[in-house]
Order: C-alpha cells, then structure tokens, then sequence
C-alpha cells in the first residue's frame, strides 16, 4: 500500500506533513495546553498577570509567564507596561488573537458535547491495559 501523501507545494499549496509548512508551524501555537484557556481568559478585555493566574486554576506561574511570552512572541497577545511604582503589566488580545477566538470557541463547544465519550473511553481503555497480557 502506498503511504506516500503528495507534495501540494507544486500546486501553490501548503502540505501540512511537512516540518517546514508555515500553517504547521503557526498550528503549533495552539498545541500548547493553556494557550485557549489564556486566550478565554483575555477575551473580556486586558488582564493582569495575577488575575490570570487566579482564574486559571492548575496554571503554575512558570507556565502562565511562558504561554504568555509565547503568545507574544507570536503576536497574538500584547503586553503593556504602565510606569508605575511597582509596575503595572497587563495583557491584551490583539487583532490577531481576536480573529482566531471563533476556533477555539468553536473547539470549546466540541468538548464541552463529548467531554463524557472521551472520558469514558479513557476508562475503558485504561482498564484494558491493566489486564494480563494473554498468551498467544
């Protein structure tokens, strides 16, 4: 059976099996397992890092200052500092960030219908792996 997939760059398209395809590259920015939950959180408006960090239960403060650096890095999130004593730093969506919310939300609303079917079948199949292998 040929497994080859075709190399859609010859036809002016992006072939996401490959490592250097820039969507896959840009996919990776929401392969992080906080970057929707930060995202949410920005949604109302700009934020504090605190104030993240305290409604973003389970979220360290190595990996929230991470994500959030990420996120930068990746222009969808801005961070403004306000000279103030101490200073004052609060995080915002950009344009960028904005546009991409549909997708997560709309990910969001796929888990929130199947969060029992995948749960369950994390069950069963943990349960059978603790069963004794059986001779063949």
């Amino acid at each position: 059976m040929d497994t080859t997939f075709p190399d859609l760059r010859s036809y002016g398209g992006a072939d996401a099996f490959l490592r250097a395809c820039k969507p896959r590259t840009v996919l990776d920015l929401f392969t992080s397992k906080w970057t929707g939950l930060v995202m949410g959180a920005l949604l109302d408006g700009p934020r504090r890092f605190n104030e993240l960090r305290r409604m973003l239960d389970g979220l360290t403060q190595k990996m929230l200052s991470q994500t959030l650096r990420s996120l930068e890095r990746d222009g969808v999130v801005t961070r403004t500092v306000y000279p103030t004593i101490p200073p004052r730093v609060e995080y915002e969506l950009t344009d960028l960030g904005r546009s991409a919310i549909g997708v997560l939300q709309a990910i969001g609303e796929w888990a929130g219908q199947h969060a029992d079917e995948v749960l369950a079948s994390r069950q069963a199949y943990d349960e059978r792996a603790k069963e004794p292998v059986k001779p063949v």
